[in-house]
């Protein structure tokens, strides 16, 4: 009777390691979580159906500092989400560690002095645009382009989220 319990307190334990093990992050060749956020390094970049230089290319992203989210990875290459949603694979050599962020909506969003509401605009994000993303906290993100700098709310730009952006 003892033997059985401890089995099922052992399969228990098993079980409940899984669960967490399913829930953590992904173990990816890198040794880094995905999804992430990562940025394009150059002005030119091949999409990629598969990830392989043999698969059919869909596209070329002629964006540089344009921010992508990677949802999966091989060795050498990245299945990124760009901001549009779509879905796409590239060479690891052509992405960038540095985090952007984008304005999505074609409005001018304004960058706040502090992470408030009520805090003194001191520049503007134009529309479609992006920009460095220095951190976000409480719900407010650091930007910096052409100089300037400032807060904006983090449901205002693409890049900032935590969750993965696109479905697959």
């Amino acid at each position: 009777m003892t033997l059985a319990v401890f089995g099922a307190v052992l399969g228990l334990t098993v079980l409940a390691g899984d669960v967490a093990q399913a829930q953590g992050p992904k173990v990816t060749p890198s040794g880094m979580e995905v999804p992430r956020y990562v940025s394009l390094k150059y002005g030119q970049v091949n999409a990629r159906v598969g990830p392989d230089e043999a698969h059919r290319l869909l596209w070329i992203y002629k964006a540089k500092g344009l921010p992508v989210q990677v949802v999966a990875e091989t060795r050498e290459w990245r299945r990124i989400c760009d901001p549009e949603g779509n879905l796409a694979w590239v060479h690891k050599r052509t992405i960038d560690g540095r985090r952007t962020a984008m304005r999505v909506q074609a409005t001018f969003l304004p960058l706040r002095a502090q992470p408030k509401a009520d805090a003194r605009i001191s520049a503007y994000l134009a529309g479609r645009s992006t920009a460095s993303l220095d951190r976000c906290e409480k719900g407010w993100c650091k930007l910096k382009a052409g100089g300037e700098s400032g807060w904006a709310p983090q449901g205002e730009i693409w890049g900032a989220a935590p969750r993965a952006q696109c479905k697959d």
